[in-house]
């Protein structure tokens, strides 16, 4: 199924300058919204303090506001920032170069592999720490990665082979995931918590290990813009406009693997990201993937430290994961989208 028909790729590429001053304005005012989301993030916790507190525990408390402050939620939404723009930047490429609107990034196999490299650290190397789960994830996520591009046919990869692919990688290694877990009680315990999804254990030790790998898989994706508006218009069109066909789909592959692996690694598998926050920015933006992009990578993380805040107050004192709310919110609304994505075909 295609994203959008070439007539309308086309149409989009030539945008007059009324419609592009409109998105630009668009992304500044989506660049403010997240600023107060992540500022929102700063400031609201489960453990209740007021914005003076919050001040002091920014600018001049190394103490206990200091602690709160600094020490987990300044960390925690600096993460949510990185794996937010991540994984729905991530998203908006699967779905270009699948042709798929609803690809996500587990549909390439990527957040299985990463899954199973942590249960295989826990059960059989030990591996207890945050900081140990990062890059056993992260080499899980990029093993599936190359794994989805041969079997996928390699140079002769199409959207629908790399699709198989990675639906069958995704099965085979959850398979082998649920079985190392049954078998093995500590892994499971120490499993669940990650596998939710969360942005609780956000450090500046590990956000510093993420950080070259979602700069690298950004600036490659921002990159792939023009090529995969060549790539969406269909192969024989493509070629006509002098686009790589195999180089653009392996530099798409290798930035969302790169990015996934990243996102996955330091917060663990988190849902719907990927898939809804690309489908609602189309709906505005139109095919064209040089808006769609960047409103991804801004907009994403306004669902996900959004979603975080809300777990953190719902649910006071204790906390909601944001893994969790992702896939509360997400699910209703994805299934809105869709139905007037269908009615609008009818």
């Amino acid at each position: 199924m295609l994203v959008d028909s070439p007539a309308e790729v086309r149409a989009a590429a030539a945008a007059p300058p009324r419609r592009v001053a409109a998105r630009s304005l668009g992304l500044l005012v989506s660049v403010v919204i997240l600023a107060l989301v992540a500022l929102t993030s700063i400031a609201v916790g489960a453990k209740e303090l007021s914005l003076t507190q919050v001040w002091h525990g920014l600018f001049q408390d190394t103490g206990t506001y200091g602690d709160v402050v600094v020490g987990e939620r300044l960390s925690r939404t600096v993460l949510g920032l990185l794996a937010g723009a991540a994984l729905g930047l991530a998203g908006a490429v699967l779905q270009a170069v699948t042709r798929n609107p609803l690809a996500d990034p587990g549909i390439l196999g990527i957040n299985a592999g990463a899954s199973a490299a942590v249960v295989t650290a826990i059960t059989f190397f030990g591996v207890t720490s945050l900081s140990g789960y990062v890059w056993f994830a992260f080499l899980g996520a990029a093993a599936v990665g190359v794994l989805v591009w041969f079997l996928g046919g390699s140079r002769g990869a199409t959207p629908v082979r790399l699709a198989l692919a990675g639906t069958a990688l995704s099965a085979a290694l959850y398979g082998y995931l649920q079985a190392v877990m049954i078998m093995d009680g500590a892994a499971l315990g120490k499993m669940r918590f990650w596998t939710v999804g969360s942005l609780t254990a956000a450090t500046d030790a590990v956000i510093v290990q993420v950080l070259p790998f979602f700069v690298i898989g950004t600036v490659t994706a921002l990159l792939l813009a023009r090529p995969l508006n060549a790539l969406e218009m269909g192969d024989d069109t493509a070629r006509a406009l002098g686009a790589g066909l195999n180089r653009t789909r392996a530099l798409a592959l290798f930035s969302a693997t790169v990015l996934c692996g990243a996102a996955t690694a330091a917060c663990g598998p988190i849902v719907f990201v990927g898939l809804m926050v690309p489908h609602v920015v189309r709906s505005f933006t139109g095919p064209d993937l040089r808006w769609i992009l960047p409103y991804a990578t801004v907009l994403s993380p306004v669902l996900l430290l959004g979603a975080d805040v809300v777990g953190r107050i719902v649910a006071r004192p204790a906390e909601l994961q944001v893994g969790v709310v992702t896939a509360i919110i997400g699910g209703p609304v994805f299934i809105l989208l869709v139905r007037r994505r269908r009615t609008a075909q009818l």
